[in-house]
């Protein structure tokens, strides 16, 4: 009953972050890696040359990010957000329109920076501020709008494919985001300032301070998370990046493959509200040391299976660690390091997520070309969550001892 009438009573904000986690999708690498196999034969890519283009375009996206990200700290989410899909509608159209392999980094740049960098960013960003002991539940509802994003998007776009030229669907995509503008003004007319009303309605971090980003950089605790935070967007990234190869290296089709991402994004919705609910129980330390392990299970399954079952199978795992992922490393940041400056500081982390998803394709896809097989790939990737969950359970584990006890009860 207490969490129905916390959906209720904050229906019109959980819905705009739901909006933009959604619109998100459009600068994903699940939705722009549907159309790796057209974009690599109308500009005659090599995997490596496509990899690349993708991961210096995400790169940059990453590098402006630490600017931009901070501007929620001022600027009204209704504002930063309106202007974000705007530019995600011209990025959207540069990609149908552009005519030039040469030009392809500046488009994912900015598919990338206002897609998956911002929108994203501003959504869970705004979620953790506006809400500090319902964080998780917040958390969880508003990024439900990723899953729904990946579960619907790939099978209707694959399947739209067979029928309309690839570039109009980028238009209808630039469409989708120029009329959500208004909806979201709508959504936020009401809407909490940045600085959340007040300064004593925001929530500390480690022994009872306002972290600064300045602060977070020369903490330890921020430098054993690295691994943990540039994994998941790296190799997630190259798995679906890669999607296409995938399937002909085991001789699928591709929209068999496909198929199986509506259980992975159910699956997924499934965890990431079970996650903020274990959230606001438990607490992050108690939570993030094991959201990774369930990626070593599926890529070692990915590494080997010949069948769609055990691929399935495998996505299960992804799935969980990827709706836990989704919520519990957002409510890290203000839970560690207070919410004063979290703009600033989640910025920070946004940009090291989103190199990861930079070097991910790129790396994977230079190996693919040199003669390392995916599935060999994978094994390695298996073993690198195995170590960046050592490192981030010793970090929280240890750092915990210094969280202020203060609650809030928004």
């Amino acid at each position: 009953m207490a969490t129905y009438r916390f959906f209720i009573d904050n229906l019109r904000w959980l819905c705009a972050g739901m909006l933009l986690t959604f619109l998100s999708s459009f600068g994903q690498t699940f939705f722009i890696s549907l159309f790796a196999g057209k974009i690599q034969g109308h500009f005659g890519l090599s995997l490596e040359d496509w990899g690349w283009a993708y991961a210096v375009g995400t790169g940059a996206s990453a590098v402006v990010m630490i600017w931009a990200g901070a501007l929620t700290d001022f600027l009204r989410t209704r504002v930063l957000g309106a202007v974000m899909l705007g530019m995600l509608a011209l990025a959207c159209v540069f990609m149908a329109a552009n005519a030039w392999a040469a030009l392809l980094p500046l488009v994912i740049f900015g598919l990338r920076f206002t897609g998956q960098g911002m929108a994203s960013h501003i959504a869970v960003t705004s979620m953790s501020r506006w809400f500090t002991a319902n964080r998780g539940k917040a958390l969880s509802i508003a990024t439900l709008g990723f899953s729904v994003g990946e579960a619907f998007l790939p099978v209707l776009f694959v399947t739209l494919m067979l029928f309309v030229d690839w570039r109009l669907l980028w238009i209808v995509a630039a469409l989708i985001s120029l009329l959500s503008i208004p909806v979201l003004i709508g959504l936020l007319r009401q809407e909490r300032t940045p600085q959340g009303h007040v300064d004593q309605a925001q929530a500390t971090g480690l022994a009872g301070r306002h972290w600064s980003r300045k602060d977070v950089l020369s903490h330890w605790l921020f430098w054993l998370m690295i691994p943990a935070l540039l994994g998941p967007s790296a190799f997630n990234t190259a798995f679906f990046f890669f999607q296409v190869h995938f399937a002909e290296v085991k001789s699928w089709e591709h929209l068999q493959l496909v198929a199986l991402f509506p259980l992975y994004s159910g699956l997924a919705v499934g965890t990431m509200l079970l996650s903020g609910w274990l959230l606001d129980r438990f607490g992050t330390p108690k939570l993030i040391p094991w959201i990774q392990l369930p990626m070593v299970v599926a890529f070692g399954l990915f590494s080997v299976t010949q069948t769609l079952g055990l691929a399935a199978l495998g996505l299960v795992f992804l799935a969980i660690s990827a709706g836990a992922n989704a919520t519990i490393p957002n409510a890290f940041w203000a839970e560690f390091y207070g919410t004063r400056h979290l703009g600033a500081i989640k910025a920070l982390a946004a940009a090291i997520m989103v190199l990861g998803s930079a070097l991910g394709p790129g790396i994977v896809g230079t190996l693919v070309d040199r003669g390392f097989g995916i599935e060999t790939q994978f094994v390695g990737i298996a073993g690198f969550f195995i170590f960046s969950s050592l490192l981030m359970g010793i970090g929280v584990t240890h750092a915990a001892r210094d969280l202020s006890t203060t609650s809030q009860t928004t």
